[in-house]
């Protein structure tokens, strides 16, 4: 919705301009006003108008109550209350044209400030228009209030054309204007006093709506209100306090100057507002995914931010106090993402393109709060990958942007909803000479033209020609053509840019150089010797006059508190894996070449004589014993190699012992344990095999590494770390997750799955886990967990037991995340991205996840929550019928006697109602879950358990079953592994190949076992019959598969025709498949 259709009885203005029209009233201001006297002024007016309204309206009134007994003094009293319409109306006008007048002259100042430091204005008023243009920024409101947000918007002083009045509101402007003067018509009397009681309501809903306004946060808070936040005390269990790292290809801004030096810069999905003095950060936090571009408009007030990704955002800020104040969602088809982002001059629109295959140009009215694009175009893409956009800085409605072989210029016409492009094809045949890739495109601050830098250094002049299309050329439209190349400098050029009257470039040497309007060399700063410029950001407070004292410093590069220390290993060496070992004085270093360091904590140096060089590959994992006389590393070569430490020569030093290729995949875990009756280390290793493997090291000697045993931690999923779990229960654990979301716990000694339990789903499994360091004894009894998958950071109340309250994660490092360690008090985690190149350091808050924990319910309420239906729905129901149904199958069904009904099943039919309730285990599902229940009470009691109840059973469905339910995708992996690829392109499997697969490989069937399971499935047996006491004929060995089976079979075959299932029709999610 544009200004002139909100408001239409108000003046409208030209895009850019800076004379008013004359007769028309000011119009109300979407942000603040500009100048406080013309808001003055407009007051007083409304107020005379107000005063005459209220008079004609009494005049009315009265006319009503006395009808046809007083006609005529009614007559006398309409002529009176005209008459002095007229008066006051003709008064507005003449102050009006007053206010008008002198609104001009400051409009121009305010305009035109940025035009007064290229030299538009005389000296004597520079200092002056710089004054009125901060005075714009400090002045900007945001209304936060939804209901009120299309009318109360945020914007700057533009006006809209005159031309749109009259196609918004339906009337002409000389109508408009005499409903506004009061012809003396009588059929017109009660239309004019209806518009006046219509403008003096609409002025209460204005400072009605003014007044709240003023209570908004982003409304009432200053400049500097951002970094008087108290964050103390946070709400969150995990808070971003420090971010280490920036994400250099993405520009650098100055937020702030004078008293005090901000910038603006992205750290991974985050935009981080830093205060240079304060060494204080504020973190701008709402992307899921990293930040791929960033705008902030000219008076720095507000910022833009986009991402790309699944659920790709755009989201606008306020600088001055951190608030979101609009977020765009669904901003590109298919979650592509933005690749370039612009803000006009004064903040009110924005402008997108897409990081898609085919790009889209989107143009925003984003202080209009709306979902959608005011205007879109796709882009060919012979015109290449877009990658920089700029808009024009005098008018809104021009653009540009260009990719490394074309310029596109960009013309908005809004009336039509039309974007207009030109996108001339420049070769080398243009202008007989090489251009080169382009970089960045700006429009000329005089001239109507548009430059183009490129990496050969040199600039491309394009002249704008803004044909309208008439009746006489319906066709025409503007455009740009090259007309000059400009051999700039020698050095390629990455940016380009304006200030004041200044074009000004910097290059891949580090030089940056200003030219004047002519691109005549200026000034030329070279000596800071700085790397590629990769942006370039000016502060907006003008500098002092010239004197013989001033000179700009001869670094520019901000100061700050150098490392203790550090070292700088050989080249081609990079660091993999630090450890720490338990006292803290040693540090354990792994590279990417094998070599593997152990250094002194504090200075650094070779703790060693020698590093350790018996790998070729890099070193993953490296860790040390609880009492640092053992240090063992993993590589991807999947090897484990142990180090020892010796006396030689009165003085302990470390010597290689032994190392072991114990794996076939990937090592995920390298752990150290303490034996129970000897306190001598234990050694784990865990991979990506499914193996569990411990080392006997009293037993192992010189170039031989003893294995103690082998156990298989999964049969499905592949585990992803483990952990020592800490010791709530008098049964000590060993704490693994695996692949499939589920957390394991297995018996420290005898390495039997005691528990699975489902573990948090945010996304990806656990990648990394670590129990938080206590401060005091009396903390030991309630323990919690740290852990980072993929992308996020999370932490965990202990026990496990799947409870998805005691869970919460927070997005860390969208692209992937490298490491997790741990402060020694628990106080902090810090976690370190890959592609991002960051360190977070995240606060921890302990009460928070336990408040949230508590809200969560109590016993089985949150698991019910877990359950289709919940409580009182249809699932729970059946189960309940099942669990019951159970009770009788045990005691017989056709028996005569007396049954008996209790709270429990035998633990024997456990397997049965899982499958009639829809989940399917294998046999060593089965008897894991056995374990569980029969060993639960062994370690205090000493008796083993053979039954379960209800609640019991339901935390058991819920932790062993499949997270996400049964998945067509899981069923096709498979079928992709197994099978072939068909004449018709589909991954089928044999039947032969199909009946040798269930009989050899796996839990594999007898020839019986699987003739009676195909009998079932095909309806030769009754549902059942195995376990039914009353059935006892079956038909499995009459059953011919050759005739039952296709040739060739298809996952979907498998699925519906086999198995008798039935697949999802939702095309927006992976296929669910279910029970009929």
């Amino acid at each position: 919705m544009s200004d002139a259709e909100e408001n239409p009885l108000e003046e409208t203005q030209k895009d850019g301009g800076t004379e008013m029209e004359e007769g028309e009233e000011e119009e109300e201001e979407e942000y603040n006003p500009d100048s406080v006297e013309v808001e003055d002024r407009q007051q007083e007016s409304e107020e005379d108008d107000t005063l005459a309204d209220k008079e004609s309206q009494e005049a009315v009134e009265a006319t009503e109550e006395e009808m046809e007994e007083q006609a005529l003094a009614a007559q006398e009293a309409g002529a009176a209350g005209e008459e002095m319409e007229e008066q006051a109306s003709a008064a507005q006008r003449e102050a009006a044209a007053g206010v008008q007048e002198e609104a001009r002259v400051e409009r121009l100042v305010l305009t035109d400030s940025l035009l007064a430091v290229s030299g538009a204005f005389p000296q004597s008023l520079q200092p002056e228009g710089s004054k009125v243009s901060r005075g714009l920024s400090s002045q900007f409101e945001f209304n936060l209030d939804q209901n009120g947000f299309d009318k109360q918007q945020s914007s700057s002083p533009e006006k809209q054309p005159s031309g749109e009045l009259e196609g918004t509101t339906g009337q002409k402007p000389n109508e408009l204007e005499q409903e506004r003067t009061g012809k003396p018509e009588k059929r017109k009397q009660s239309q004019k006093r209806r518009v006046s009681y219509v403008k003096s309501e609409e002025a209460k809903e204005f400072h009605l709506k003014a007044e709240i306004r003023k209570e908004s946060l982003v409304s009432i808070t200053t400049e500097d209100g951002l970094f008087k936040k108290d964050d103390s005390a946070s709400t969150y269990p995990l808070t971003m306090t420090w971010s280490f790292g920036w994400n250099s290809s993405l520009p650098v801004y100055y937020l702030r100057d004078e008293a005090q030096r901000v910038l603006l810069y992205v750290c991974a999905h985050v935009a981080v507002i830093y205060d240079v003095f304060k060494n204080d950060q504020r973190h701008l936090q709402g992307h899921p995914n990293a930040i791929s571009c960033l705008c902030v408009s000219e008076d720095r007030r507000w910022i833009a931010t986009a991402d790309k990704g699944p659920d790709c955002l755009i989201i606008i800020w306020d600088s001055f106090s951190g608030i979101p104040v609009h977020t765009i969602f669904d901003s590109c088809p298919k979650d592509c993402g933005i690749r370039a982002i612009a803000i006009t001059h004064d903040a009110k629109y924005l402008a997108t393109i897409s990081d898609a295959e085919v790009q889209q140009v989107c143009i925003w009215k984003w202080t209009l709060a709306v979902e959608k694009p005011a205007c879109t175009l796709e882009l060919n893409q012979e015109y290449g990958f877009q990658n920089y956009l700029t808009f024009n800085p005098t008018n809104n409605k021009e653009l540009v942007s260009n990719s490394k072989t074309q310029a596109i210029y960009y013309s908005w016409d809004e009336e039509r909803n039309v974007l207009i492009h030109s996108a001339p094809l420049l070769t080398e045949k243009t202008f007989n000479k090489l251009v080169g890739k382009f970089s960045q495109s700006v429009f000329h601050l005089n001239l109507t033209q548009v430059l183009s830098a490129t990496m050969e250094g040199k600039l491309v002049v394009w002249d704008i020609n803004r044909l309208l299309a008439s009746a006489s050329s319906p066709l025409g439209f503007p455009h740009i053509k090259p007309c000059k190349l400009v051999h700039l400098q020698k050095e390629g050029i990455t940016v380009l840019t304006t200030v004041d009257s200044y074009i000004v470039t910097g290059d891949i040497r580090g030089n940056i150089k200003f030219y004047d309007h002519t691109l005549s060399i200026v000034s030329w700063y070279s000596q800071f010797k700085l790397s590629t410029i990769r942006a370039l950001s000016f502060s907006k407070t003008l500098p002092a006059p010239p004197t013989e004292n001033s000179g700009f410093p001869p670094d520019c590069t901000l100061k700050g508190d150098s490392f203790i220390v550090s070292r700088i290993f050989e080249k081609g060496l990079g660091v993999q894996s630090l450890t720490y070992n338990p006292e803290g004085v040693l540090l354990g270093a792994g590279f990417t070449e094998g070599t593997v360091y152990i250094l002194d904590a504090m200075s650094l140096e070779n703790g060693s004589p020698e590093p350790f060089r018996y790998s070729r590959t890099s070193v993953t994992h490296i860790s040390f014993s609880h009492d640092s006389q053992y240090m063992a590393t993993a590589d991807m070569s999947f090897t484990v190699a142990v180090y020892k430490v010796i006396v030689k020569n009165g003085q302990r030093v470390w010597e290689y012992l032994a190392r072991l290729r114990s794996h076939h995949k990937n090592i995920q875990s390298l752990l150290f344990g303490v034996h129970l009756d000897s306190n001598e280390p234990r050694l784990l290793s865990l991979g990506k095999d499914r193996l569990l493997i411990e080392y006997n090291l009293l037993k192992s000697y010189k170039d031989h590494l003893e294995v103690l045993d082998i156990h298989r931690t999964d049969q499905g999923s592949y585990p992803t770390c483990m952990v020592w779990y800490p010791p709530l229960t008098r049964e000590l654990f060993l704490l693994i997750c695996n692949s499939g979301y589920k957390v394991k716990l297995f018996n420290s000694t005898t390495k039997m799955c005691r528990k699975t339990l489902l573990g948090p789903t945010y996304g990806s499994p656990i990648e990394q886990i670590q129990i938080l360091p206590v401060k005091t004894t009396s903390a030991l009894q309630k323990r919690f967990m740290v852990f980072m998958n993929r992308d996020k950071v999370g932490l965990q109340i202990l026990p496990v037991d799947g409870n998805p309250h005691k869970t919460t994660a927070i997005v860390c490092h969208p692209d992937g995340g490298a490491g997790m360690t741990l402060s020694y008090d628990g106080c902090y985690a810090f976690t370190a991205g890959g592609p991002d190149r960051s360190v977070v350091q995240w606060e921890i808050n302990l009460s928070a996840l336990e408040a949230a924990v508590s809200l969560g319910g109590e016993d089985l309420t949150p698991f019910y929550g877990l359950v289709t239906g919940g409580r009182e729905g249809k699932f729970y129901r059946e189960l309940e019928d099942y669990f019951y149904y159970s009770q009788l199958r045990s005691q017989g069904i056709d028996t005569m006697e007396t049954r008996e009904v209790s709270e429990y099943i035998c633990l024997s039919e456990l397997p049965f109602v899982m499958r009639a309730i829809g989940f399917y285990p294998s046999e060593e599902k089965i008897e894991d879950m056995f374990n569980e229940v029969k060993f639960g009470e062994y370690v205090e009691t000493g008796k083993i358990v053979d039954k379960i109840n209800l609640p019991d059973f339901l935390k058991i469905y819920i932790n062993h079953r499949p997270p996400f339910g049964n998945t067509m995708s899981g069923i096709q992996s498979s079928f992709d592994v197994l099978g072939f690829t068909n004449s018709e392109g589909k991954k089928v499997i044999r039947r032969e190949d199909f009946l040798k697969l269930l009989q050899t490989k796996g839990e594999h069937m007898t020839q019986e076992e699987m003739s009676d399971c195909f009998a079932t499935l095909f309806g030769m047996n009754p549902e059942g019959w195995k376990s039914e006491p009353a059935t006892s004929s079956f038909r499995g060995s009459e059953i011919c598969l050759e005739e039952e089976l296709p040739s060739e079979i298809t996952a979907e075959i498998f699925t519906t025709e086999i198995l008798g299932l039935t697949i999802s029709e939702d095309s927006g999610q992976d296929h669910m498949v279910s029970g009929v």
